[in-house]
């Protein structure tokens, strides 16, 4: 079963494809992800990694926890499941701002 990591703490600067060639070195690679702004479409500095199996997962997070790359310390652990999205809407009430007078 496949294994993610986050990334945390990657430069600006770094693309997936340096992502993909550096933490090839521990393992087979599933699929690599930085995570964009949807707005400016600049990363976020963070991203995932995921390996085939969880051995290769565990080398890769103590080859690469604290490796400096592009000038950053990385911070490789394991990826916490995603959180639930939130449901929409929820202002509840009505009358926005301001009370009606009669």
């Amino acid at each position: 079963m496949a294994k993610k990591l986050y990334v945390g703490n990657i430069s600006y600067q770094t693309t997936e494809d340096d992502l993909n060639t550096l933490f090839s070195q521990a393992g087979n690679i599933e699929s690599v992800k930085i995570i964009n702004d949807q707005y400016s479409g600049r990363s976020k500095g963070f991203g995932f990694v995921e390996f085939a199996t969880q051995d290769e997962a565990d080398k890769a997070v103590s080859m690469f926890n604290g490796y400096t790359l592009g000038e950053r310390k990385l911070i490789v652990n394991e990826a916490r499941p995603q959180a639930p999205k939130r449901s929409g809407g929820g202002f509840g009430g009505g009358g926005g701002g301001r009370g009606r007078r009669f």
